[in-house]
């Protein structure tokens, strides 16, 4: 992290939108952290608000974008050539395209809070045949209040950026948790329902 910190400090923006790039596409980057330390500095006057903003946004627009065109092109071309293998076929495509019209705009729109989620969500919705327009709508507003929420505590925070910083990153992913449980048994109540006679 304190290497990460230190890129950060000594080439600003360009850094912060290559990370949160990275980060979003799928690699290892703390992408939370780096918002929250983005706001600090932007409140020690190391940074501008607004292109520090717009830097984290445009990486993580590029990064969802990114993921999505991989779901869109290499996801589709793995479950042609190796679905039966893996026990997917088109019909199973349908579904979660299915899926996407009813729900999945909003987990591309929330994913972002959700370390991993944001990334599979863009490919899923790739892979699916979402159309990029409905998919920019709901994965590029999802990103733009993301990284303004987190940046802005970063900013009010101050000088404790860093247990704060740690604080949101165990929260989140025992949030995520506790969410992907309840979505999952609304999901079987509401087949069980589907199935009854």
């Amino acid at each position: 992290m304190e290497a990460v910190y230190q890129w950060v400090l000594a080439h600003g923006y360009g850094a912060l939108f290559v990370l949160l790039t990275l980060g979003i596409v799928g690699l290892p980057v703390p992408d939370e952290t780096l918002l929250v330390f983005t706001g600090y500095l932007v409140s020690q006057g190391k940074l501008r608000l607004d292109a520090a903003i717009l830097s984290a946004v445009l990486g993580s627009w590029f990064g969802i974008t990114l993921s999505y065109v991989i779901g869109r092109t290499a996801g589709l071309t793995v479950v042609h050539k190796y679905g039966k293998l893996l026990r997917v076929n088109d019909a199973m495509l349908q579904r979660v395209h299915g899926w996407f019209d009813r729900i999945g705009h909003w987990a591309l729109f929330g994913g972002y809070y959700v370390a991993g989620v944001r990334h599979f969500t863009a490919i899923v919705a790739g892979t699916s045949g979402l159309d990029f327009r409905s998919f920019a709508l709901y994965a590029w507003s999802g990103g733009f209040f993301w990284v303004c929420s987190f940046v802005t505590l970063g900013y009010y925070i101050g000088e404790d950026w860093r247990e704060i910083a740690e604080l949101v990153h165990r929260s989140l992913g025992i949030a995520a948790a506790v969410l992907l449980a309840g979505a999952a048994i609304l999901f079987y109540v509401r087949q069980k329902r589907i199935q009854r006679p």
